[in-house]
């Protein structure tokens, strides 16, 4: 896994949207899995800026979220179709017809899962997938016990991910405690990974995730194995990285070959 440590929240976005972008350029009709959450929004006001002022396409772009919450319908102010229609659908010129987001209203959800799972694999697969991370080290909404090789399915949300969700929501009893999520198996089929945290709360997460040994309890860990995976992180989320100083060497020797 490549590591690359950043001054700040702002500069995970910078470098991540670079990334994404330079993808887009080389082949725009890429196929995007996107995240929600708090980390993402700076990475997606990047995009915003970049297709607004420097013409970045996203018309041939097609897009798969990694998680809705079960019970929500899609205008739901909490909803993460809401989220990312008003976070970057609706402010760059992707077709409606190519975004896919899970539907968490769906009667038969097995049935409606393995479909899913069958419009990523009619789309050609992901080629780039932006995650997010738990503070329980968990990537989507596969909690710490998850399956390593789990595919698109409905999960039971771990108590401190219900905790964490609960300041979006006016009650607690209204904060979903089911989710239909790609599996960690979906997510490691994405040609690039990017990981993205920013913060200390994130920091013990990420030590484990980078440094840890693979584990179904650090669900986020199983990057290790992935051939092509990126963390961008800021100097907090960093903290606890044991070997932080051989990455950032490696990081700016990288750089210095690339000029």
């Amino acid at each position: 896994m490549e590591v690359v440590i950043t001054p700040d929240y702002d500069a995970i976005s910078r470098h991540a949207a670079g990334i994404v972008a330079r993808l887009l350029y080389k082949k725009p009709n890429a196929v995007l899995g996107l995240a929600t959450g708090a980390t993402p929004l700076g990475l997606y006001r990047e995009l915003i800026r970049l297709h607004r002022q420097e013409g970045l396409d996203f018309s041939k772009v097609t897009t798969f979220n990694l998680d809705e919450y079960v019970g929500l319908p899609a205008d739901h102010p909490q909803s993460y179709h809401r989220y990312m229609w008003d976070n970057l659908l609706s402010q760059v010129n992707v077709s409606p017809s190519r975004v896919h987001i899970p539907n968490g209203m769906v009667r038969d959800m097995e049935e409606y899962c393995e479909w899913y799972e069958g419009e990523i694999a009619r789309a050609g697969g992901i080629d780039l997938q932006v995650l997010g991370i738990g503070r329980d080290g968990h990537i989507a909404f596969n909690e710490p016990g998850s399956s390593l090789g789990s595919r698109t399915r409905i999960k039971t949300l771990a108590r401190e991910t219900v905790e964490d969700n609960a300041r979006f929501f006016d009650r607690d009893e209204d904060v979903p405690r089911h989710a239909v999520t790609m599996g960690v198996g979906t997510i490691m089929e994405a040609r690039q990974c990017l990981l993205l945290a920013s913060g200390s709360l994130k920091a013990e997460a990420v030590a484990a995730t980078i440094e840890g040994p693979i584990t179904c309890q650090v669900t986020a860990s199983a990057l290790q194995l992935h051939r092509d995976a990126i963390a961008i992180l800021d100097d907090q989320a960093a903290g606890r990285l044991k070997r932080r100083e051989y990455y950032e060497w490696v990081f700016r020797h990288k750089e210095s070959w690339l000029r």
